[in-house]
């Protein structure tokens, strides 16, 4: 079927060395041809073999719009599996989009965001999961994301899917054959074989589904955030992290009175940290509506970092902080141990004992910046020492993934259910089959164009 011949920039829309235009489609060697001229004026594109790199220069009719090395890649082996023209070119924004300008103007569109992998998806050069690859690895904040982004683009989630469907497909034949051919074909016991076979598949559905929290974090990084009440140290906290000065610090009460995002990349560790308002009991509207988002954002929250002002007592508000952390991974610094102490690790570690295998307690100052490097230290524990794992390269990242797996799981339990029940083999079938749809789902074998359009929509212009 005849498609569009579609073109964009694929590099950054600004200034740079160097700048891309990348075209796709039957018509692609074609329009390149009519603005390219090589050094001598005798080369033509059409001629020139797949996989050849060209020097030479753009032309808008008779104007020369710049020196440019083009790049031939033809059908099927190119990342859009159709015939491709990249021109690398000055890197200026005036010079890449007069070239863009010129492609458009010898029969090319401007290309949808997001198209050049849908076609690549479409003409069956990758599965969705790779194409959904595609756009984390771009967005890729941390060497964990990278790697799972990687990993995926290499197939992991496509093979274990597909590994998933042979063996669900190959029972649908099975009981279909049986039910047409019961003279040639028994199914005699055949219930506790697929029993077997339908409980390993729920138990590794059931740690891709697990893995989802784990990938959520690898993607978006560790939702870290800092509570405690008032001057308790949280802002100066964020800064030293930051090592600039992001948040306001004063000696006044409640300065903060809203919530200061940042990311931070701690050794290849995406750090999403979140700085709070300090919790207290306040008339303030206006700082009453901080402390009501502050709450809000622990409850949502991967790990806390609990910030108490060890040169003053605790207090309710303190207890307050405590409940909001239950069933939480926490880190609690004692800071201001610069000055003269009240409260003592002892002292927290009562009042933290049904916690004892969530939290960690370290001694603070950050006027002395001491402290720091043990905190650091203690959230990367937290992905290391296993608390959050990274080792199974079939990572679910992806919100959507993790709900065909779960349609899929749920499909697979009824069969269960029904093996249990003595239910007639049809039944068994039906389920299989709906486990099987909706696994396709994830690798693009089960999904309605809408979705797909959507799926793309979201990539970036000549991506």
């Amino acid at each position: 079927m005849k498609t569009d011949t579609i073109a964009a920039i694929a590099t950054a829309m600004s200034n740079s060395g160097i700048g891309v235009i990348r075209i796709s489609g039957e018509e692609a060697v074609e329009i390149a041809d009519k603005i390219y001229r090589s050094k001598n004026g005798k080369k033509k594109l059409s001629s020139q073999k797949t996989h050849t790199i060209h020097y030479g220069y753009i032309y808008d009719e008779d104007i020369l719009i710049d020196e440019v090395m083009v790049l031939i890649m033809r059908a099927p082996h190119s990342f859009t599996a159709e015939d491709t023209v990249e021109i690398d070119c000055h890197g200026g924004m005036i010079v890449m989009n007069k070239i863009l300008e010129t492609v458009i103007k010898n029969g090319a569109r401007i290309a949808e965001p997001g198209e050049f992998t849908k076609r690549a998806f479409l003409n069956g050069r990758i599965d969705l999961t790779k194409a959904e690859a595609v756009m984390d690895l771009i967005e890729s904040q941390n060497d964990y994301a990278l790697k799972s982004s990687i990993d995926q683009l290499k197939g992991s989630v496509y093979d274990k899917i597909t590994s998933f469907r042979n063996i669900i497909i190959h029972e649908i034949a099975f009981i279909e054959s049986a039910l047409d051919d019961p003279e040639h074909i028994s199914l005699d016991g055949y219930p506790n074989e697929l029993m077997k076979i339908v409980d390993q598949l729920l138990d590794e559905i059931n740690r891709m589904l697990i893995s989802f929290q784990n990938g959520k974090v690898l993607k978006e990084g560790i939702k870290t955030v800092i509570l405690g009440k008032p001057n308790a140290g949280k802002s100066s906290l964020l800064n030293k992290l930051l090592g600039e000065e992001k948040a306001i610090v004063t000696e006044i009460a409640g300065t903060t009175r809203d919530v200061l995002e940042q990311y931070i990349n701690l050794d290849g560790i995406g750090i999403h940290i979140i700085d709070t308002a300090g919790i207290r009991e306040t008339e303030d509207i206006v700082e009453k509506i901080g402390v009501d988002r502050a709450m809000k954002q622990a409850q949502e929250a991967d790990l806390i970092l609990y910030v108490v002002d060890s040169s003053k007592p605790l207090d309710e508000d303190d207890f307050s902080i405590m409940k909001l952390m239950s069933s939480k991974k926490f880190i609690i610094l004692l800071n201001k141990s610069d000055l003269n102490t009240i409260v003592s690790v002892e002292d927290l570690e009562n009042l933290c004992k049904e916690d004892k295998d969530h939290y960690v307690i370290i001694q603070t100052s950050m006027k002395d910046e001491t402290g720091i490097d043990q905190l650091e230290d203690a959230i990367k524990k937290y992905f290391i020492s296993g608390k959050i794992d990274f080792n199974n390269e079939a990572n679910i990242t992806n919100i959507r993934h993790k709900e065909a797996l779960s349609d899929s799981y749920e499909s697979l339990k009824l069969v269960k259910k029904s093996i249990e029940d003595e239910m007639p083999e049809d039944f068994l079938s039906i389920d299989l089959m709906n486990a099987y749809s909706s696994l396709g789902k994830i690798i693009g074998q089960e999904v309605e164009d809408d979705l797909v359009n959507e799926i793309f929509s979201k990539f970036c212009m000549g991506k």
